[in-house]
């Protein structure tokens, strides 16, 4: 079984791109902000959470993403060593909600640590992504490191997964880019920093979800 958001693009790009940003911190250390400013995006257009994205939805830039990543910033800023623990992303992305007007809409956030066994990130992928939500990962150390060379201690999100026989492949969202990876390949990094995941569960009854 293959299942995938309706995710979106940006003057033809998957997704938002760090690369745009023209603030040089941003640039280079504002991945966490680009996967909440991509959340956000998302839940605008599919879910309804207009609140969440302070421009049009109906036509997404690249001048306006890049803007709207200089509003997120405060709220998820880059620092040195990275936003590297899962409660800066939460605690920031739960306030830039609560800003935004968007406590009303029912949107609740939660750790998944990376220490979380292959089986039980599989489980919360499938049900997130089964339930229309993308899902913010974070990847630290990882002990194929030049498989996923792009990918070390970087946030991106999880729009997809299809169902194998022993393993599921997920589908990343970053760069303006989408990639195809194991899942138990991708979580046993084997080695002691662990990152992890959000979950991001809405109340669909104050939602108007779109198509």
């Amino acid at each position: 079984m293959k299942r995938e958001l309706n995710y979106f693009t940006i003057e033809g790009t998957y997704g938002g791109n760090q690369e745009w940003f023209t603030n040089i911190v941003m640039n280079m250390g504002g991945c966490a902000a680009a996967a909440a400013c991509d959340c956000c995006i998302y839940l605008a257009l599919r879910k309804g959470a207009e609140k969440l994205y302070p421009y049009s939805v109906q036509e997404l830039t690249k001048e306006n993403y890049i803007s709207f990543s200089q509003k997120m910033k405060p709220y998820i800023r880059p620092r040195i060593g990275g936003v590297k623990k899962l409660e800066w992303f939460l605690e920031g992305f739960e306030n830039y909600i609560r800003d935004a007007g968007g406590n009303a809409l029912g949107i609740k956030l939660a750790a998944f640590s990376g220490e979380n066994s292959y089986e039980e990130a599989r489980a919360m992928i499938c049900t997130q992504i089964d339930a229309g939500c993308p899902i913010p990962y974070l990847l630290l150390k990882h002990k194929r490191n030049e498989k996923y060379k792009d990918y070390i201690w970087h946030w991106f999100l999880l729009v997809g997964y299809e169902e194998k026989e022993n393993d599921i492949l997920v589908k990343t969202a970053t760069y303006g880019e989408s990639c195809i990876f194991p899942l138990r390949e991708l979580w046993d990094t084997g080695c002691m920093e662990k990152g992890g995941m959000i979950r991001l569960s809405i109340s669909e009854n104050r939602l108007s979800p779109k198509a």
